[in-house]
């Protein structure tokens, strides 16, 4: 779907800042728009998560300054990415960050490429040639081995920077039948799929309003498991009052004998659904209630959305979600990491200061991951490296 110059102008709030690409053979211009703006325009992009919302980072971090930034080619959007501008202490410099973007409008377009580089040759031009910012980009993790957005990258010249200590993701394929479906699942998996139908289990839609139901259901899940919880869930109450039913997550229960016994939040605008959010309560576990829970969520995706793959998230070092979640990919689906960050600067300063502050943000990651580790009321970590080198 093309997003055209008619169709945007009527709407815009803010006047455009243009630049163009300084080494794509693609040119594209730049536009800064209002938040509202930003988050009605890319409802319509292929490649939108819920990170590039202003509506989620505004209360994730809300300390930084964000700055919506579509790109035009041709007459219409393909592309845009939410700039964060994070300040450094004593005054230092500021990082400009770009979490899973910039995003493509249109994720088959026969230019794919030559648009990606043209945006982030913009980018490259406003922050850090002009600005003197650290430019810090990390891209999506790819549905093949080869992560092309990361190639073009290094090959810009950015600089290998943080990385996840389990940054696989765990990607169903949507597009499948049932009977092709449950086939693709791991054996595993698809015994316990088996068993969950035949304990009297329903699965239903359940309407934002009914986020308090959620919400007690998960906390009593954080209790009992005991898992750290670093989420963003504070940012889940203004994601579910969204008026633009395309980004708002939907929210799924499964019941038993009445009784809500496991639940989930959805985000299913774009080609790529995410599983953000999953609370159970205790008695599900006999019953199997995750297996049946996911199994119609995926045929509830298929059904009703234009989403192509199901994105279950990474595992935060835990070998049972490994196993479940690899078990329903299976192979029909994709095990990929989300790449490092890639860090750019045009000037030795910034260059200085932004690894200088990255050094210090990723120390203090680690020293509360180690405190989470030697906590007794916390769940420990427990999965194997070549667990998760395998899965790649």
């Amino acid at each position: 779907m093309s997003i055209t110059a008619d169709g945007l102008a009527a709407s815009l709030s803010r006047s455009a800042v243009t630049g163009a690409a300084s080494r794509s053979t693609l040119t594209v211009t730049t536009q800064l728009v209002s938040p509202e703006l930003w988050d009605r325009t890319i409802a319509q992009f292929d490649e939108v998560c819920q990170e590039q919302l202003y509506t989620f980072a505004k209360n994730r971090w809300p300390a930084v300054e964000h700055e919506p930034m579509l790109f035009w080619h041709g007459g219409e959007v393909v592309g845009g990415s939410l700039m964060m501008i994070q300040p450094l202490p004593l005054k230092t410099g500021a990082l400009a960050v770009a979490k899973w973007g910039p995003m493509q409008a249109r994720a088959d377009h026969p230019q794919k490429l030559e648009i990606y580089g043209a945006m982030i040759d913009a980018l490259a031009e406003d922050y850090a040639d002009k600005r003197r910012l650290m430019l810090s980009v990390l891209p999506r993790a790819s549905l093949s081995p080869f992560n092309a957005e990361y190639d073009h990258l290094m090959q810009r010249g950015f600089a290998r920077g943080s990385e996840l200590g389990f940054p696989n993701r765990y990607i169903v394929n949507l597009r499948l039948g049932d009977a092709e479906q449950r086939k693709s699942f791991l054996q595993k998996w698809r015994y316990h799929l088996n068993k969950s139908e035949k304990a009297g289990l329903t699965f239903e839609w359940a309407p934002a309003s009914r986020l308090g139901e959620f919400e007690a259901l998960y906390e009593t899940m954080l209790d009992r498991k005991k898992f750290p919880d670093h989420s963003a869930y504070e940012t889940v109450p203004a994601l579910m009052a969204m008026g633009n039913e395309t980004l708002r997550p939907e929210l799924f229960f499964v019941r038993h004998d009445g009784v809500v016994i496991a639940g989930a939040i959805i985000f299913k605008a774009g080609d790529r659904a995410v599983y953000l959010y999953g609370a159970t309560a205790e008695t599900a576990l006999p019953l199997r209630a995750g297996y049946f829970l996911h199994w119609n969520i995926i045929r509830w995706l298929r059904d009703n959305t234009p989403a192509k793959w199901y994105d279950l998230g990474g595992t935060d070092g835990f070998h049972g979600l490994h196993q479940f979640k690899k078990g329903m990919v299976g192979e029909a689906g994709v095990i990929q990491p989300v790449p490092p960050v890639a860090n750019y600067a045009s000037h030795w300063w910034p260059r200085f200061a932004g690894n200088a502050a990255f050094f210090a943000r990723d120390s203090v990651q680690k020293l509360k991951r180690e405190i989470d580790r030697l906590r007794a009321d916390r769940a420990k970590p427990d999965q194997k490296r070549e667990d998760a080198e395998a899965a790649e």
